[in-house]
């Protein structure tokens, strides 16, 4: 069973996600909460595959809820819970390394995709808020090309990275396994000194790699 904590301030929003995301039956919301505080207090009692949290929240936000956390939780995905209006907020969560973000308005089959995918290591970006987010990103000032050190797979693997693909799916691409995949992206994060595959992936998009 796949275990997720779900945090969002509006009730009959957090009881529609909930409905959606249980219509799979390998996925159960085991902990609910109201704000980022309640979050965390909630992962200090018990343990979660996967924590969806709304960006803006009272008391703690989501971004805040994240860095929490991830310091404590490292094994915790996350997905941040977003609207059309939230672009500054999307940009600073991105710098922190979540897996993705899901708009509150995504269907059933969007939101159950996301969690999967970020569970397998994927970066999900709802196409409706890349088209908003990337933009953004690419027109932030980059103080160096990219690394010249990189080899020509370690270049390959984060072209893929940049794009969202799980290790799977850029092992498929490539034609390498998933544990060379897996190894050379541990390497990439050595090298160029990130912490995960959201800023490796920043990395990418800032750099013109994708």
């Amino acid at each position: 069973m796949i275990r997720v904590l779900l945090a969002e301030d509006q009730v009959m929003v957090r009881q529609g996600l909930k409905m959606m995301i249980e219509t799979d039956e390998e996925i159960k919301v085991t902990g609910e909460a109201g704000n980022g505080q309640e979050a965390t207090d909630l992962c200090v009692k018990q343990a979660f595959d996967i924590a969806i949290l709304d960006i803006r929240m009272p008391v703690m936000d989501g971004i805040e809820a994240a860095k929490a956390i991830q310091s404590r939780w490292k094994q915790t995905k996350i997905l941040m819970l977003t609207t059309f209006d939230h672009n500054e907020y999307v940009l600073e969560s991105l710098k922190i390394g979540v897996n993705g973000y899901i708009l509150k308005n995504a269907d059933t089959e969007s939101l159950i995709r996301s969690i999967r995918s970020a569970l397998k290591g994927g970066l999900t970006v709802e196409d409706q808020v890349a088209a908003k987010v990337m933009p953004l990103l690419l027109h932030q000032p980059t103080e160096n090309p990219p690394d010249p050190s990189l080899t020509p797979r370690e270049r390959a693997i984060l072209v893929c990275i940049g794009e969202g693909l799980s290790n799977r799916e850029t092992a498929a691409r490539l034609g390498l396994s998933v544990g060379t995949v897996k190894n050379n992206t541990s390497q990439l994060l050595q090298k160029l000194d990130l912490r995960d595959r959201t800023q490796l992936a920043i990395y990418a998009i800032r750099h013109h790699l994708v």
